[in-house]
Parts: C-alpha cells; sequence; structure tokens
C-alpha cells in the first residue's frame, strides 16, 4: 500500500467509536452478523483480543503461546462493559509504548514483528465496530485508506489463518486467479489460487487477465471479505468465473 495509517492511533480511535456506539445501547441485543452473539459478547470479544495481544507484546513472544488465559477483569455487570473496554484500549496503547514497532516477534501471519499485533488488532477493533453499527439498523463509515489497508491486511494474512479458519485449505486451484480492487483508493490485489495453495501473486500488473474479479469502494471491499456484505449487493462489481467466486467467498470465511 502506499499510505501506511497510524495503526496504534487508529485502535484507540476506533475502540472509542465502538464505545461510543455500544454505550447506550441494550447489551443483550442480538449481532446478525456474528450469529448467537449478542452485543455484551461483541464487546468483551473485542476487548479480551485487546488485551490478549497486549500480554503478547509486553512478554514479546518468539514462539506460538500455549495458552490464551489472561486477567480479563471481566465486569460482573454487563452495562460495565463499555467502559472495560475503553480501560482494553489504554491497556493496548500502554503495551504499544513499551516495544519498537520492529521488535521481532512471533505472530501467526506473514509479518514476524511487534507491527503485526498493532495491525491485527486494529482490523479486528474496527470490523466489530461495524458488527455493533450493523446490529442497531446503522451503516458503518470507515475512512477509505485505513479500509484498503484492511483489504491488504485481510488478503496478505489470510493463507496463514488455517488453523482458525479450516476452510482457507480448500482455496486451492489450477493457476486461477481473482483480482479484488478498490474503485475509490489505492488498492488492487491479484490472488492465485496454486494446487499447493494460494497467495497473492505479487509480481502481477493491472494488465493481467484475471479469471474472476471484484470491485467495490475500500469500505464496501473490506465489509466483503469479511463476510459482513454480499457480494450481489448492488456496491458490488463481480466479473468472470462466477464458479470460482463462489468457491472463494465460501472457504475464506476469517
Amino acid at each position: 500500500m502506499s499510505t501506511t495509517p497510524d495503526h496504534r492511533a487508529a485502535i484507540a480511535a476506533e475502540t472509542a467509536h465502538l464505545v461510543r456506539t455500544v454505550e447506550a445501547a441494550d447489551p443483550a441485543t442480538p449481532v446478525p452478523s456474528c450469529p448467537g452473539w449478542t452485543l455484551t459478547d461483541l464487546i468483551r470479544h473485542t476487548g479480551s483480543v485487546q488485551r490478549w495481544f497486549s500480554v503478547l507484546l509486553r512478554q514479546r513472544v518468539q514462539q506460538p503461546p500455549r495458552s490464551r488465559d489472561v486477567d480479563l477483569k471481566l465486569p460482573t455487570d454487563p452495562a460495565a462493559y463499555p467502559d472495560w473496554l475503553a480501560e482494553s484500549a489504554v491497556e493496548a496503547a500502554e503495551a504499544f509504548a513499551t516495544i519498537d514497532p520492529d521488535t521481532p516477534m512471533w505472530a501467526w501471519g506473514a509479518d514476524q514483528h511487534a507491527r503485526f499485533w498493532a495491525r491485527r488488532m486494529l482490523f479486528e477493533t474496527l470490523v466489530h465496530r461495524a458488527d455493533a453499527e450493523l446490529a442497531l439498523g446503522l451503516h458503518p463509515a470507515i475512512d477509505r485508506t485505513l479500509a484498503a489497508d484492511g483489504v491488504d491486511e485481510f488478503l496478505v494474512n489470510l493463507p496463514f489463518a488455517a488453523s482458525f479458519a479450516p476452510g482457507t485449505a480448500q482455496l486451492r486451484g489450477q493457476d486461477r486467479t481473482i483480482r479484488f480492487t478498490c474503485t475509490d483508493a489505492d488498492g488492487d490485489w491479484l490472488v492465485r489460487l496454486r494446487p499447493d495453495g494460494f497467495g497473492l501473486d505479487a509480481g502481477s500488473t493491472g494488465a493481467d487477465r484475471p479469471d474472476a474479479s471484484v470491485r467495490a469502494t475500500a469500505a464496501d471491499l473490506l465489509l466483503l471479505l469479511y463476510g459482513r456484505l454480499d457480494r450481489t449487493a448492488e456496491a458490488v462489481e463481480t466479473a468472470g468465473d462466477e464458479e470460482l467466486l463462489a468457491h472463494w467467498f465460501t472457504h475464506s470465511a476469517f
């Protein structure tokens, strides 16, 4: 991406946005984009992820952790969860302040540095902020530069996600390609499905003709990749091999 957002600052902003969204809402409100969850579940998950990542950063882990047990300091009253989430972001900011983004660290994705965790925490928070808004009948507004960075983060790391996204193991093909393009921001990615797996084709150019293509604004493309928007939506333009697209979206759930 040509523009790299300040992930740490964006985490604080997105968390504050999520807190404002849910603080006056009924904690028992269902979250349709996260089946079986309520707003309480959504907030608890988001804050728990922030606190767990913060522990990994403080420990500067060099190997996959054997446990995810951390002291979450969960409140007993669901009404207190928004404040608890705000405190989770403070803990994250304090953890980030102790470590240089370029510090080598274990990460489950492509980038084995501390900065991986800031970027991952940001889009975990942002997507769940969108979930809360969708649950409350609101339209999520996402900065297009931030959204384009989120699309990149998703596509770069998806090939490494099989341990918790087992469907990705089915993303194979005989040299089949899908191009994802932002219509309102700098962003164009060619994904290649090979017999042994899949990943971004770093050597691709805009002139390469894909087997299928998906075009949308950066925000809609981000929501689409995360399953918060259907590819048949009016905001999404698709072309090419429909079976290939169906295969991708069936097996790329994160």
